[in-house]
C-alpha cells in the first residue's frame, strides 16, 4: 500500500537514501514505504539487514551492502535513529557515497541532515533526500484526495476531505488511518463521503459536541463542562478533535440559521444541511439565539484553537475555559432579557 507516493518521489534505482524529519511516526510511513518500493516482502528474509544504530560498526555495514544478493537482486541496508552512527563514521560513509555498491541500497534515517556537510553534498549525486516534514495545514486537504486515489482508487471531495480533517486532527498519519478505515467502509462505492465520515468517523464525537452545546445555550455551565470531560475520557484523540467537532456544529448552526432566518421550514433545512439526531432540540436552540451570538462563538472558538496550537494552553483547559465564558455570556443576555 503506498501512503504517499507523490511526497516521496523515490525512484528505486537510488542506492543511498536518507530519510529526514522530527515526527517519528512520519519518518516511519516513509521508511516503510521507501521499503515496499525498494523489496517484496517475500524477499525481506534475505535481501534486509536491520542495522543497529548503537551496536554496529561501519564496516559491518559495508560489508552487508557489498554481500552479493540472495533471491533478489539487490541487498537492502536500514538503519534507524543514524545520526550518531553518521558521526562516528563520516570518513568512511563519504568513501562510501563515492563509489555505492550497485547492488546496495542504504537507508538512513535521522532526525535533521545538514545540507553544508561534505556528505550532504555527495548523496545529491549518490542517493536522494527524502524529507519527512508534515504538510500545511493547507496542503492536508489536496494529500488525502491522492491517497485515497492511489491507495483504493476512491474519489474523495475537497469539502469532505477538509471535515475529515476538523473531525480527526492535522495528524498524516492518524488521517491516512481515518482514509483506510473510509475506504473499508464504503465498500465497492467509487465516492467517500460527507456521510461515510460523519457516520463513521464523527457520529460519536459529534453527538457529544452537541451534548455541550445544548448545556452552554440553556446557560448549565455545570451539565456542559461535565460533558466536556466525558468527552476526553472516553477518547483520547479528543485532544485533537475537539475544536473541529464544535467547529462543525457551531457552523452548522450558523447556516441553519441563516436559512431559518429567510424562511425555510425546518424540515427542508434538515435536508438541506443534512442535520440528524434531535432536530427538535437544534432548532429550539436556534430560535434561542442570534445569528450574530452564533458568529460570537466561531470567533470564540477561533480564538481558542489558535491558543492550543500555538503552545499558549492545553486542549483540555482551552476548552472548558471557553465552554463557561460561553455559559456565562449566554446566562447574562437571559438575565437582561428578563430584566427588561
Amino acid at each position: 500500500m503506498n501512503r504517499d507516493s507523490h511526497s516521496t518521489g523515490c525512484p528505486p534505482e537510488k542506492l543511498i537514501y536518507v530519510i529526514a524529519g522530527k515526527d517519528d511516526s512520519l519518518v516511519s510511513s516513509q521508511c516503510a514505504e521507501l521499503l515496499d518500493g525498494l523489496l517484496d516482502p517475500s524477499q525481506r528474509a534475505t535481501g534486509l539487514f536491520d542495522a543497529e544504530a548503537a551496536s554496529t560498526s561501519a564496516s559491518d555495514v559495508l560489508d552487508e551492502l557489498r554481500t552479493a544478493p540472495f533471491l533478489t537482486d539487490k541487498r537492502v541496508v536500514r538503519i534507524k535513529g543514524a545520526e550518531d552512527f553518521i558521526s562516528r563514521n563520516r570518513p568512511l560513509l563519504e568513501k562510501y557515497f563515492d563509489n555505492p555498491c550497485p547492488t546496495g541500497r542504504l537507508i538512513l534515517t535521522v532526525k535533521s541532515w545538514d545540507a553544508r556537510t561534505k556528505l550532504a553534498k555527495k548523496l545529491s549525486k549518490a542517493g536522494k533526500l527524502i524529507s519527512a516534514a508534515p504538510p500545511t495545514r493547507r496542503e492536508l486537504p489536496d494529500r488525502l484526495i491522492r491517497y485515497a486515489k492511489d491507495a483504493y482508487d476512491k474519489n474523495i471531495s475537497l469539502t469532505t476531505a477538509i471535515l475529515l480533517i476538523e473531525l480527526t486532527g492535522d495528524e498524516l498519519t492518524r488521517l491516512y488511518s481515518e482514509i483506510d478505515k473510509l475506504a473499508l467502509y464504503a465498500g465497492e462505492e467509487k465516492i467517500i463521503t460527507q456521510n461515510h465520515v460523519e457516520s463513521l468517523i464523527g457520529h460519536n464525537r459529534l453527538f457529544s459536541a452537541f451534548a455541550v452545546i445544548d448545556a452552554i445555550i440553556a446557560g448549565n455551565a455545570g451539565v456542559a463542562i461535565e460533558r466536556l470531560r466525558g468527552m476526553f475520557a472516553a477518547d483520547k484523540s479528543t485532544e485533537y478533535t475537539v475544536v473541529g467537532a464544535f467547529a462543525y456544529h457551531i457552523r452548522k448552526m450558523f447556516n441553519a440559521k441563516v436559512l431559518l432566518d429567510k424562511g425555510l421550514r425546518p424540515r427542508e433545512i434538515e435536508n438541506r444541511l443534512r442535520i440528524w439526531g434531535n432536530t427538535n432540540a437544534f432548532f429550539a436552540h436556534l430560535r434561542q439565539i442570534s445569528l450574530k451570538q452564533i458568529g460570537k462563538y466561531l470567533q470564540h472558538l477561533g480564538e481558542t484553537d489558535y491558543k492550543i496550537k500555538t503552545g499558549q494552553t492545553q486542549a483540555r483547559v482551552a476548552m472548558e475555559q471557553l465552554v463557561l465564558n460561553l455559559s456565562a455570556g449566554t446566562t447574562a443576555r437571559r438575565n437582561i432579557a428578563r430584566s427588561t
